[in-house]
């Protein structure tokens, strides 16, 4: 797909109204201005909407995040150029790729093999440092901890303690957290290998976290 003259006006358009909901960090406005959210949208009858600040479906069950949310978890995540940024759910691939173009090295994980086979063909194209692996969030990468940071992109029930285990002293992690009937999202800072911080940055809605792979 071609990124047109209009999907770049769309997108100008898109980071004023993030601008106005309060997303003022210019390196991660920059970021979502460069990168063409309608090449993750897998269903071209909804490539349309691709510049409409909401959540949309994409295969697997999935979504891809609503743009506002990116750029907040994006914000919560402090990311430093060359940090090693764990991702728990790759998805469409376009918080991936908003990581990427913030300079991060970022490994991301998928249970879904369907998407996890597409969304790395997808990453690839922009060739940023963004490694896919196919497999359960809730057991991260180990092999390759520790990370600087860690991002959910799914609600999980509870922090898995593998995630915070394999985070560095000093790292974030960021997380929408079930809490009753409703999610919230969650900022947590290791302070120390038997130490948190943690703070609470809203109501939010994303699809759940699952264990195992399929």
């Amino acid at each position: 797909m071609d990124d047109t003259l209009a999907h770049k006006g769309q997108r100008e358009q898109l980071i004023e109204e993030l601008r106005a909901k309060g997303i003022t960090d210019e390196k991660i406005l920059n970021a979502m201005r460069k990168i063409p959210r309608h090449l993750f949208f897998f269903d071209r009858s909804l490539e349309k909407f691709a510049y409409v600040d909401k959540a949309f479906p994409i295969e697997s069950g999935q979504t891809i995040s609503q743009p506002y949310t990116v750029a907040l978890q994006t914000n919560l995540l402090s990311v430093e150029k060359n940090d090693k940024i764990l991702e728990i759910g790759t998805g469409s691939g376009y918080q991936a790729a908003i990581l990427g173009a913030l300079g991060a090295r970022v490994f991301t994980i998928e249970r879904q093999q369907e998407l996890y086979i597409r969304t790395k063909r997808l990453l690839a194209s922009f060739h940023y440092p963004i490694m896919t692996y196919y497999g359960d969030g809730y057991k991260g990468l180990p092999q390759l901890a520790p990370f600087d940071k860690v991002i959910l992109t799914a609600a999980a029930p509870y922090i898995p303690r593998t995630l915070l285990e394999q985070m560095k002293v000093g790292g974030i992690l960021v997380a929408p957290i079930e809490n009753g009937e409703q999610q919230e999202m969650i900022k947590i800072t290791k302070i120390s290998d038997t130490e948190f911080e943690q703070s609470r940055h809203g109501v939010c809605a994303f699809v759940p976290m699952l264990k195992g792979i399929c």
